[in-house]
């Protein structure tokens, strides 16, 4: 079988990698961003979780790499530690996989470790650096690593960057960089104040934005009305009906999931909970625990979730739609990766109408479902519910416009006039059953 990535014109040395990596066939943004990247365009890459990004900007920068120079020749940021360290654990990876061991030099810089031991790492400039963008800049600022000398920076995440405030740290990174220097970004969404820091740094990039990623074929999505229950209590009896290899419930917010974490431990199941409220030794451990798989559910936040990559998620449950389609889409992304399959269970509330609408206008297609006793029931959407109750309720009305009303008012006229209107409404019915 040919290799698709032959397309592009990497050195042998990276046709070895992809080999190593076990690709065969480009994801749609591997595609479309590898041959800018390879030129030295920048690129504002816009896909959501799972869809290859990672590798779509480490094969080409790594191919660029020059051994014979000390010197910092990419900068990749990321927004928290535990991604950063995940794309640090691929460079590396993929040097072994080069056979470059000692020759490609790449270090991980982020908080909560030891600066003074990290500082004495970088007396010998590496090649690739990184990290999350207050700690590269706190290095910087103490002189201990220059990034003058970059090609390539990357802003993975860049619009959690921004939810998160790094921003302003990714600015004073910049400023310190080579004009020429060539920017990927890459993110879910692109709010605007996203596009006014992209016009301020990016000269003619290319703009990416890959959408086929909504739903793949092996991704199932199922909504359950909540109808006044309480959304453990649901989740409790999914969770007799399902066994996910591991499953994340999004619940929006840090006190929303701590409430609801706490009430399904308190039913029994045994869950881990991920938010930014978490102490980083918090954060630490339970990713650990993860990574061991000692939970089969872990509770997360939508801001959280995006800060790391969980492998092996089978089910995404969501405890609370969030407000926006986009969330929903990253949420889903989690699941159903890399051929495998996934499915996407929702409760809802009349509230979350409006965003079942949008995502469905962006065909999308729902499975509707109730659970009791950890047994599945099929059922009709609440849509189809409403519009049956929304004829009577148009024919009384159109009935009512065809009533005669009486020029003079006397006794009992409410009664015939209610008489009237009930026997055109029972004409009209009949004429619409014909």
């Amino acid at each position: 079988m040919t290799n698709q990535f032959n397309q592009f014109s990497f050195h042998p040395v990276m046709k070895n990698v992809i080999e190593e990596l076990n690709f065969h066939e480009p994801t749609a943004i591997q595609h479309r961003v590898i041959p800018s990247i390879l030129k030295g365009t920048s690129v504002i890459g816009q896909s959501h979780t799972g869809s290859g990004k990672t590798h779509a900007y480490l094969l080409p920068l790594f191919n660029q790499l020059e051994s014979s120079k000390q010197e910092v020749q990419v900068v990749l940021t990321a927004p928290t530690r535990e991604l950063a360290m995940q794309i640090y654990e691929e460079v590396r990876k993929m040097i072994d996989y080069a056979d470059m061991r000692g020759t490609w030099i790449a270090k991980l810089l982020v908080g909560g470790t030891d600066k003074q031991k990290m500082m004495d790492t970088l007396k010998r400039s590496p090649h690739i650096i990184v990290g999350t963008p207050g700690r590269i800049l706190d290095l910087v600022q103490e002189g201990a690593i220059s990034i003058y000398t970059a090609s390539a920076f990357v802003i993975d995440e860049a619009d959690l960057m921004l939810d998160l405030g790094f921003i302003r740290d990714i600015d004073q990174l910049l400023v310190r960089t080579a004009e020429t220097i060539q920017i990927l970004a890459f993110s879910a969404t692109i709010p605007q104040q996203l596009e006014h820091f992209y016009r301020k740094y990016l000269e003619n990039p290319l703009h990416v934005k890959i959408d086929d990623q909504l739903s793949p074929e092996t991704m199932e999505h199922v909504l359950i009305p909540l109808r006044h229950r309480d959304a453990s209590d649901v989740i409790i009896d999914i969770s007799k009906a399902v066994q996910p290899y591991m499953g994340i419930i999004f619940a929006n917010g840090k006190e929303a999931a701590d409430t609801l974490a706490m009430s399904l431990q308190q039913k029994g199941l045994d869950v881990g909970i991920i938010h930014g409220g978490l102490s980083p030794r918090e954060r630490k451990r339970t990713l650990k625990d993860i990574q061991n798989l000692r939970y089969q559910y872990i509770v997360a936040t939508d801001l959280a979730s995006r800060g790391i990559d969980i492998k092996g998620v089978s089910h995404i449950i969501n405890a609370q739609l969030p407000k926006e389609e986009d969330f929903y889409i990253h949420r889903a992304g989690r699941t159903a990766r890399a051929g495998m399959e996934g499915t996407v269970i929702s409760l809802y509330g009349d509230q979350d109408m409006r965003l079942i609408e949008k995502l469905e206008q962006k065909r999308l297609t729902f499975t509707h479902r109730d659970i009791k006793n950890g047994e599945w029931k099929d059922i009709k959407s609440r849509r189809r519910h409403s519009r049956n109750r929304e004829t009577p309720d148009n024919t009384d009305s159109e009935a009512w416009k065809k009533v005669k009303k009486p020029k003079t008012v006397k006794p009992g006229y409410k009664k015939k006039m209610k008489n009237q209107q009930e026997k055109i409404k029972k004409q009209m019915t009949n004429k619409k059953r014909k």
